[in-house]
């Protein structure tokens, strides 16, 4: 099977061939796999090399002219080195485009802390109008990346990921997707997370929905799934806490509580391999289930 970044290539390629509205900038990163494309629309697959202001300035620039671009680097050249001009070409021009990112928040350790982005959905946060996809598998990247084309002119952020789930969910690019129901609080697992969500809450009387969209936040179906307890466990595969403030917000009228894991602000310096990442931030399955009965014990959930 392909990769999530894989199927984006072969995916943005055909798009290429099916709307004369679609380009692609690169900044060197990713560029092979769309050698056969640029042969094919050298006028749309535009690569800057290693400028990733200019990355999201050529990205922005081909939006006003009435195209559809996506930019495509690693989360940390995309999103932070040149967040003023995201800042400023896309959303101060309030100009459309979709960025498409790789790496995540530790995909590849051995690149260093250079190549880390686990801020880059809490910094987007800061910004308006954004939709963020986080797709679990590659089928899922597929079906996002074709929403998220076609959304007009809307600004779209899809974060890809090595991580993945083991088998694809009917993803729309709009809100949440109920997994399973319980009475004893909910879990959000959001993108590649469902898997070791899953089989850390076995055997607990809890729901769990798919978040594959994190923005705009699904409030509906959060408070949907709830009962009697008000209980939500938040599981990211980026910063911790990101999504609290909006959760909060989601069950403001209601007495609640919100627990937030995801990846901790603390540096981890010795790189190791994504696995032992996992493990090293409490998102594996066997720490997860510990962090949340333990938040859910006090209200009788059982461990």
């Amino acid at each position: 099977m392909d990769t999530m970044r894989e199927r984006f290539a072969s995916t943005l390629s055909r798009l290429l061939d099916e709307d004369p509205r679609v380009a692609v900038v690169l900044a060197e990163i990713g560029k092979d796999g769309f050698a056969e494309a640029e042969r094919r629309h050298p006028d749309r697959v535009i690569n800057v090399g290693i400028r990733e202001q200019l990355l999201i300035g050529t990205a922005a620039g081909l939006a006003m002219t009435g195209l559809r671009p996506v930019a495509h680097t690693f989360a940390s050249f995309l999103v932070e080195r040149p967040f003023e001009q995201v800042k400023l070409d896309f959303g101060h021009q309030d100009s459309g485009g979709v960025l498409v990112s790789a790496g995540a928040s530790y995909d590849w350790p051995a690149g260093g802390y250079t190549h880390m982005a686990p801020g880059d959905v809490a910094l987007l946060d800061t910004l308006d109008g954004w939709t963020v996809h986080v797709p679990g598998h590659p089928d899922e990247a597929e079906a996002l990346l074709r929403h998220a084309v076609a959304a007009d002119d809307d600004k779209v952020y899809v974060r890809l990921s090595v991580q993945e789930n083991a088998v694809p969910r009917p993803v729309t690019g709009d809100g949440y997707l109920t997994v399973r129901r319980g009475r004893e609080g909910a879990v959000v697992a959001v993108g590649p997370m469902l898997d070791n969500v899953l089989a850390a809450v076995e055997g607990l009387d809890v729901s769990v929905l798919y978040a594959p969209t994190v923005r705009p936040f699904d409030s509906v179906s959060l408070r949907t799934v709830l009962g009697a307890r008000a209980d939500v466990v938040l599981v990211e595969p980026y910063l911790a806490g990101t999504s609290s403030g909006a959760a909060g917000d989601a069950l403001a009228a209601i007495p609640h509580r919100v627990l937030g894991l995801g990846t901790a602000r603390r540096e981890l310096r010795r790189y190791g391999t994504m696995e032992e990442h996992l493990t090293a931030q409490g998102l594996d399955p066997r720490a997860l289930r510990q962090r949340i009965t333990g938040f859910l014990a006090p209200a009788g959930a059982a461990a």
